[in-house]
């Protein structure tokens, strides 16, 4: 089975991660601020917050803007739960702001349509490492004084308008669960360029602590006081010696993604019944996700057959994914349903995630597409059939 996603890890990532189970710090220790400041430098952010999972650091965020009960943050349904759960965990109301059909970023349009009063904030998804149209989102979010968050988890690497993801937002989240870009194993990222933001999202990943033990020990004290009510979100060391480790491969990696991706293109460009998601021209697209369409009105069958069927010829396609306003709890919890976002929901029934990540060898590549092509052709109608 060629999974959609999975990590690399080479000797240079076990040796890092030894170095630190033989130290004296597994935990609050050197590593962590040393990941930080690199993983600053890497996006061109001022500060960097390492949290233990790209769902702590959305949590974070959300705490740092204050977020809570009567509040709004406006969402895309288009992205993982934990997008819109982070605004639930403060007591906020997400608001579902649709999709572009194209490209299935958030539409800026959308998002205004959807501002009130209550509007607190709005969290931009860079789906499968597309950047967002930033610039049209900041216009929003002065306008109406509202925050603006990226949530980067799949675009670490990537670029809009010639500036980096991770400094494009005022928060900025990231993932390093073993399919992103880098992987600390399970851990989470934000960036700003706010120092107060910084420290209060510090304080948040320590149980609204104020200090950590190795700031405690260095200065020879026991004191400490708990100011807020945090979490313990804190990232180990050894955790932050592997990060540490991936971020000088990301750059390889990402040009590996890239030659992926163009293979793909090549090959799907001109085949009858599927077709790639758009890529903007002002962006550079980080690749975490190849997401294709399923053309049904020219396929003799639904999705979820072409979807068993690749599978069962070791193609391990996933789906990317579900509108989170469809799920049960936010059914449930908000009283949402079907039709609240029509092209989300459209696209939900068409779209395949394929497989793409770094390791993939040319051997690789070539049996996705040939597997693609012919499961395909399997089931196009006998016209589409002839121009495939």
């Amino acid at each position: 089975m060629i999974p959609y996603g999975r990590q690399s890890i080479d000797e240079d990532d076990i040796r890092a991660v030894e170095e630190v189970l033989r130290s004296d710090w597994l935990t609050t220790g050197p590593k962590i601020a040393e990941f930080e400041e690199a993983f600053a430098g890497f996006v061109g952010a001022k500060y960097a917050v390492a949290v233990s999972s790209g769902t702590a650091a959305l949590h974070a965020a959300m705490f740092a803007l204050n977020i809570g009960p009567g509040d709004e943050v406006i969402v895309p349904p288009m992205t993982f739960v934990a997008t819109a759960n982070c605004i639930v965990y403060q007591g906020g109301t997400p608001v579902f702001a649709d999709v572009e059909p194209d490209t299935l970023l958030i539409d800026p349009e959308q998002v205004e349509n959807k501002i009130t009063s209550k509007t607190k904030a709005i969290i931009a998804v860079d789906y499968t490492g597309q950047p967002c149209d930033y610039n049209a989102l900041w216009k929003i979010a002065d306008k109406y004084n509202v925050a603006l968050v990226a949530d980067a988890c799949h675009s670490l690497g990537g670029r809009y308008k010639d500036r980096p993801v991770g400094a494009l937002a005022l928060l900025n989240a990231f993932s390093f669960h073993p399919v992103k870009h880098i992987t600390t194993g399970e851990g989470g990222m934000i960036t700003t360029d706010d120092p107060n933001l910084a420290e209060r999202m510090r304080t948040f990943r320590n149980h609204g602590i104020t200090s950590d033990h190795r700031q405690r020990e260095n200065e020879g004290s026991w004191f400490y006081e708990m100011v807020d009510l945090g979490y313990n979100y804190r990232i180990t060391d050894f955790q932050c010696a592997l990060g540490l480790s991936q971020l000088a491969k990301l750059p390889k990696w990402l040009v590996k993604r890239r030659e992926i991706t163009e293979s793909y293109d090549a090959a799907f460009r001109e085949m009858s019944g599927i077709e790639p998601l758009r890529v903007k021209s002002d962006v550079v697209h980080a690749h975490h996700l190849y997401v294709v369409r399923l053309d049904m009105a020219k396929l003799r069958t639904e999705r979820r057959t072409i979807f068993q069927a690749l599978r069962s010829e070791g193609i391990g396609v996933n789906v990317h994914y579900i509108p989170v306003h469809l799920h049960p709890f936010y059914r449930n919890r908000f009283g949402m349903a079907p039709g609240l976002c029509p092209i989300s929901e459209t696209a939900y029934e068409r779209i395949i995630s394929l497989p793409i990540f770094p390791a993939m060898t040319n051997t690789d590549i070539e049996t996705v597409i040939d597997t693609i092509h012919r499961v395909i052709c399997r089931f196009l109608s006998t016209n589409d059939k002839s121009r495939s």
